[in-house]
């Protein structure tokens, strides 16, 4: 008989190799606690290393055959599904902006944050494509605005790829680490531009927003409110300074699962529903034996019920008409879509108000990265001229200074180079990039105020 339910779970490993403390353990007793579940679905993050994907892959093959590790940027992006149907499509879009290659603490810009996908035909529902994703983690939600500006490019760009999947005829969840809690700006752009629903909010209905004043206990954070990181009770955040806003709420609720049925549902009306029944913050205890927790996030589970539309048994052939996928053809924008695929009127879509805060941020960005350029091209000349004197000078020092002054010149060189990429070939990247996303909000936003301005455009 076939499954009318539908199993997620999505999971920070924290997983990065010489720096996560632990990591090969809490692998182990990852990959062992999910071998023991009954997901249909897997979606990791931060599961960098790819010998750790090999061994989960190994434990957890016999109820999930079917995997995939996605490869970006220069260490990978650190993204995993893994599926117990089989994947018939497999893509990944490394976002436009990643931070810089000169913050290297960070990391963003080494890893390459992306949103990775499969697609798989599901019995029931026809083409299913799941989202897996890690938002840029630097310039949180509160700071300068230009700080916000990688994120919500990242924002921006995975609610188009959403869209433009549920566009296609195929149910989308999208799932992963957004960086961002809730009530923010780059959760309100994937929400309403992509027309998803929050799988916690569905299943957690009237739950009243914490409150500074009377902030929820630890435990309550967790199985009311969702929250997934910097939890007091994780070992790794206990003790830990951390922001504000975790302080005040007990964490932060940066894990999500998303869903939406198909932009065009078939005519008859027959079309499956895709409904969630239940979601909970899991893997909040300590590796078996040990003191540590299995990562400094906890896990997030979603459990769907797939319904026909107007009752009867959604097994009966009889009683639903599964949507049959879109013709593939490429979308570079919002615009490509609306002339190729009119897709039907959705409830709601980001807010020209939201496109307007979001182009603040951005501009402040585009202002920010030109200053930045221009600093770093005027250290790369300076640094050469410096080098060029050193190198003229060093015939009348002393023989005995030659190696300080090799010393320098070597670090000048290095300076010059790194100052030359991160100023001119990456600055420009960035610029274009920012131009290129300013210009789409801005036509968009116009777009929206036509719409809304225009009764008979919808």
């Amino acid at each position: 008989m076939t499954d009318t339910r539908l199993r997620l779970l999505t999971f920070n490993c924290w997983g990065l190799k010489y720096v996560s403390k632990f990591r090969t353990e809490r692998v182990r007793a990852i990959a062992n606690v999910l071998a023991s579940s009954d997901y249909d679905i897997i979606t990791l993050q931060e599961l960098w290393v790819y010998a750790d994907f090999e061994y989960v892959r190994a434990v957890v093959s016999k109820k999930l055959p079917y995997a995939k590790f996605f490869y970006s940027g220069a260490l990978g992006a650190g993204l995993v599904i893994f599926s117990r149907f089989p994947i018939i499509a497999a893509t990944i879009h490394p976002y436009s902006l990643n931070g810089s290659p000169i913050d290297v603490v960070a990391g963003d810009w080494f890893v390459g944050k992306a949103a990775a996908s499969i697609v798989f035909a599901h019995p029931l529902l026809g083409q299913v494509q799941v989202f897996n994703t890690h938002l840029f983690a630097k310039g949180g939600d509160e700071g300068p605005e230009h700080q916000r500006a990688h994120r919500l490019v990242n924002a921006w760009e995975f609610a188009k790829l959403a869209r433009q999947a549920a566009g296609l005829g195929r149910y989308v969840i999208c799932a992963g680490d957004f960086n961002s809690v809730p009530w923010t700006l780059p959760m309100n752009i994937i929400r309403d531009h992509a027309g998803l629903t929050d799988a916690w909010v569905t299943t957690h209905p009237d739950v009243p927003d914490p409150s500074p004043t009377n902030p929820p206990t630890p435990h309550d954070a967790i199985r009311v409110h969702g929250v997934t990181a910097d939890s007091p009770l994780n070992s790794y955040s206990a003790g830990k300074r951390l922001e504000p806003l975790a302080r005040k709420f007990q964490g932060k609720r940066l894990d999500y699962v998303f869903y939406r049925q198909p932009a065009s549902p078939h005519a008859s009306g027959r079309t499956p529903i895709l409904r969630p029944v239940d979601t909970r913050v899991v893997l909040t205890e300590r590796v078996p034996g040990c003191p540590y927790s299995f990562s400094d996030h906890f896990g997030l589970e979603a459990t769907f019920v797939i319904e026909a539309q107007h009752g009867g048994d959604v097994t009966d052939s009889g009683n639903i008409d599964i949507p049959a996928p879109a013709t593939m053809r490429r979308e570079s924008s919002f615009v490509a879509a609306s002339q190729t695929n009119p897709e039907p009127a959705i409830d709601m879509d980001v807010s020209p108000e939201s496109i307007t805060q979001a182009l603040v941020s951005l501009t402040a960005r585009y202002r920010f990265a030109h200053s930045q350029g221009r600093l770093q091209v005027m250290i790369f000349f300076t640094s050469l001229f410096v080098l060029i004197g050193i190198i003229i000078a060093s015939a009348w020092f002393p023989f005995w200074l030659n190696p300080v002054f090799t010393i320098i010149s070597i670090a000048l060189a290095w300076l010059a180079t790194t100052m030359l990429y991160i100023g001119f070939v990456y600055g420009n990247w960035e610029v274009n990039a920012l131009t290129n996303i300013i210009e789409e909000l801005e036509l968009y936003r116009a777009a929206l105020q036509g719409r809304q301005s225009s009764p008979t455009i919808r």
